[in-house]
C-alpha cells in the first residue's frame, strides 16, 4: 500500500480529524485560562478568612495562601467537606495554621457565631475574601427569610464584612475581596421586589446578587476611605466548579455527557480561576487601590449599573436595615 493510499483510508482520515479537534480544543483551553498571579509573596504574618472554601475557587485560594505561609480560616457550611479539604491542604503545604470554622451564610445566627469565635481566637484580620456563592438555584429562602441567592451572595457577606470591620481597621493595611461575576453586567437591582417575593427568575436573581456585590464594594470603599482598609470586587472567569450544579445541562447525565465536553475548552480550571482573587488579595502594588473591579488580574470597567451611587446607597440602607439587629448585637457583646 502506497503512502498516499494509506492517507486516503477512512480510518486514518477520521483519526486525523479527531486529533485535530482535540488539539484545537486544547489550544483554546490554554487560551481561556487567563493571566496567572506570579509574584512570590510571604504571607506568614497574615491572617485570612475565605468563605466557601471547601471546594472550587475558594479551596484553591486557601491552598495557595497556605503555601505562602498565611494563617487561614476556612469559613464553610459543611464541616465534613471542610475538614477533608483542610487535611488535604495541610498535608500538601505543611502549613498547620489552616482552620475550619462553621459559617453558614444563609443564617445570620451562624455568621454571628463565626465572628464571635474568630474574635476570641484572633486579634487581627488582614484579608477577608468573600468567595462563597450559590447560582441559579430554585427559589428557596435563607433561615432569615431572604431569597437564597440574594441572602448568601450579598446579605450574608454584607453582615460578615460589617461585623469584621473593627478588626480589619485595627489590622490595617488590610483588604476585603468580594468575588462577583461578569453576570453583574446583566443584573438590575429590583427596588420594588429586591427579595423576589412577587416573582422569581433564577437567572435574574443571580445577576442581581452579583451586581449587588459590586455596588456593595463601591459603597464600602467610599465609607472606608482613610482607614487603611481597601475593598475590591472581581470576576474570576468562567470556572469549572460545583456552582453550576443547579443548571440543568450540567446536572442531567446525558446532557452532561455530550454538552460538558463542548463546554470544556472554554472554562478555566479551578487553579486558574483563583488567580484574580490571589492578585487582588496579595499584590503589593494594590495596597492603596480600593473600589476597583478586576478581571484576569487587571482592573476592568464594571457595568454602568455598578457605578450608580444612589442605587449603591439605597442597597446599603436596605441591607443594613435587614441585618441591623445582628450587627448591633455582636458589637455590644
Amino acid at each position: 500500500m502506497s503512502i498516499f493510499s494509506f492517507l486516503k483510508s477512512r480510518p486514518v482520515f477520521w483519526l486525523s480529524v479527531a486529533g485535530t479537534t482535540v488539539g484545537g480544543a486544547c489550544f483554546v483551553k490554554d487560551l481561556m485560562q487567563g493571566t496567572n498571579f506570579t509574584k512570590e509573596t510571604d504571607e506568614s504574618n497574615k491572617v485570612v478568612i475565605v468563605t466557601g472554601s471547601n471546594t472550587g475557587i475558594g479551596k484553591e485560594t486557601v491552598r495557595e495562601l497556605a503555601r505562602r505561609g498565611a494563617t487561614v480560616y476556612m469559613a464553610c457550611r459543611d464541616m465534613k467537606k471542610c475538614e477533608e479539604a483542610r487535611e488535604e491542604i495541610v498535608l500538601e503545604t505543611k502549613n498547620k495554621y489552616v482552620y475550619c470554622r462553621q459559617c453558614d451564610l444563609a443564617s445570620m445566627d451562624s455568621i454571628r457565631n463565626f465572628v464571635s469565635t474568630f474574635k476570641r481566637e484572633q486579634e487581627k484580620l488582614h484579608i477577608l475574601i468573600n468567595n462563597a456563592g450559590v447560582m441559579r438555584c430554585p427559589r428557596t429562602l435563607t433561615a432569615d427569610g431572604f431569597e437564597m441567592q440574594l441572602g448568601v451572595n450579598h446579605l450574608g457577606h454584607f453582615l460578615l464584612t460589617n461585623l469584621m470591620l473593627d478588626i480589619l481597621k485595627k489590622s490595617a493595611p488590610s483588604r476585603i475581596i468580594n468575588v462577583s461575576s461578569l453576570a453583574h453586567t446583566r443584573g438590575e437591582i429590583n427596588m420594588t421586589d429586591v427579595n423576589s417575593e412577587k416573582s422569581y427568575d433564577e437567572a435574574k436573581a443571580y445577576n442581581q446578587s452579583k451586581l449587588a456585590n459590586v455596588l456593595f464594594t463601591k459603597e464600602l470603599a467610599r465609607r472606608l476611605e482613610g482607614t487603611g482598609v481597601t475593598a475590591n470586587a472581581l470576576h474570576p472567569g468562567i470556572v469549572d466548579t460545583d456552582i453550576f450544579r443547579h443548571m440543568g445541562f450540567f446536572s442531567n447525565f446525558f446532557a452532561g455527557l455530550f454538552v460538558r465536553p463542548l463546554f470544556w475548552p472554554f472554562v478555566k480550571t479551578v487553579r486558574n480561576g483563583a488567580q484574580t482573587t490571589l492578585y487582588a488579595a496579595l499584590d503589593p502594588d494594590l495596597e492603596n487601590v480600593s473600589g476597583a473591579y478586576f478581571s484576569d488580574c487587571k482592573i476592568q470597567e464594571p457595568a454602568p449599573a455598578a457605578t450608580d451611587v444612589q442605587v449603591a446607597k439605597w442597597l446599603w440602607a436596605v441591607s443594613e436595615k435587614w441585618t441591623r439587629a445582628e450587627i448591633l448585637d455582636v458589637k455590644t457583646e
